[in-house]
């Protein structure tokens, strides 16, 4: 299988913002084992649309800013589903509407695979997406009630959804690690499997600088066919350490580059925004820094951030990857990164 992801913009206009009148806005009851993605599933609404307005609505009403609580009462943001109205002028609103189009990629899976445009924010900007281990290596192993669970499973899930959303606003997406039968998953255990290859249906080596190496080989290559144009990658895993240490996301870049500090730097500020507005009882204490010793920071030729989410063996952290959604917040809050990095402009010539 070899996917090269690409998105075309589509003619059209978004409200930034959904109309949110307070005498219409729908409420609803949490009930048991409903998460923010699946309460708004279950409205018929696109979760990932809304994500942010459900949250903002609702802010006072969710714990940790994130989780709901049983039998509590929620809003439901009002917006309009399948189409958008066209604003002709500041003067004169139209009342056309026109359908969203969107564009398919099966290594999403079924339920996600359809990608909307949001915006053109990434036009003409390269992504190369790789999540850590994989096929033969499942990298940090924990368990979860009893079961085990691997650090690629979550890692890859995440750096899925962070590819849909960079999709969404026109970046062209390059997925290293593939999964041909797994896509966005919405469980909070991800059956542990080993079928994962590398961008060309190239099997995965067992051997660990067989494996690096293989990575490092794909990405040169694609930077070198793509000369000329603004390119970055990211790298995800998840961490492993003592099950007492709860750690926060961490980011690093290559101690040369101006551009993968740059990049790295973009993001580690969206999340201490993020937790400034949603969490502002907890201090975030993740930290962006040069990692030059990591084989994939010191090797690869575009600029880069590699970024560790979590401790994979510790309960608190454990809570950050298994819930979907926050998966999905997590890629949403690198995605806004990303963009903030993007529309900041070069910082010397491209690494």
């Amino acid at each position: 299988m070899n996917f090269r992801i690409s998105i075309f913009l589509f003619g059209f206009f978004l409200f930034q913002a959904p109309l949110m009148a307070q005498d219409s806005v729908k409420t609803v009851l949490a009930e048991k084992g409903d998460g923010i993605l699946s309460l708004l599933r279950k409205q018929g609404v696109d979760p990932y649309d809304v994500y942010d307005d459900f949250v903002i609505l609702n802010l006072e009403n969710l714990r940790d800013s994130i989780h709901l609580y049983e039998g509590r009462t929620y809003k439901i943001p009002n917006i309009i589903l399948d189409t958008v109205a066209v604003v002709d002028s500041i003067q004169k609103q139209s009342s056309e509407i026109k359908e969203i189009k969107g564009k398919d990629y099966t290594i999403f899976g079924e339920v996600h695979k359809t990608v909307l445009s949001k915006s053109e924010q990434l036009k003409g900007a390269v992504y190369y997406l790789v999540s850590g281990h994989g096929g033969p290596d499942p990298g940090a192993m924990a368990k979860y009630a009893g079961t085990s669970i691997a650090e690629d499973e979550y890692a890859y899930d995440i750096t899925l959804r962070l590819a849909k959303e960079l999709l969404s606003h026109g970046a062209e997406v390059y997925i290293i690690i593939q999964d041909p039968d797994d896509g966005i998953r919405e469980d909070r255990i991800l059956k542990i499997d080993h079928d994962e290859v590398a961008l060309g249906d190239k099997k995965i080596p067992l051997n660990q600088l067989a494996r690096l190496k293989q990575r490092v080989d794909i990405i040169n290559d694609l930077h070198r066919k793509n000369r000329g144009r603004y390119q970055r990658l990211i790298v995800t895993h998840v961490d492993s350490r003592s099950k007492g240490q709860n750690i926060d996301v961490f980011f690093y870049h290559h101690e040369k580059s101006k551009n993968g500090k740059k990049l790295a730097e973009s993001i580690h500020k969206t999340f201490q925004k993020k937790y400034k507005k949603y969490q502002p009882n907890r201090t975030y204490s993740g930290t962006f820094e040069d990692r030059t010793s990591l084989y994939l920071v010191k090797k690869t030729h575009p600029a880069m951030t590699f970024i560790e989410i979590g401790n994979i063996r510790n309960k608190k952290d454990q809570r950050r990857i298994l819930e979907p959604d926050n998966r999905q917040a997590l890629a949403k809050w690198i995605s806004e990164g990303v963009i903030l990095d993007f529309e900041g402009g070069e910082i010397g010539p491209i690494r």
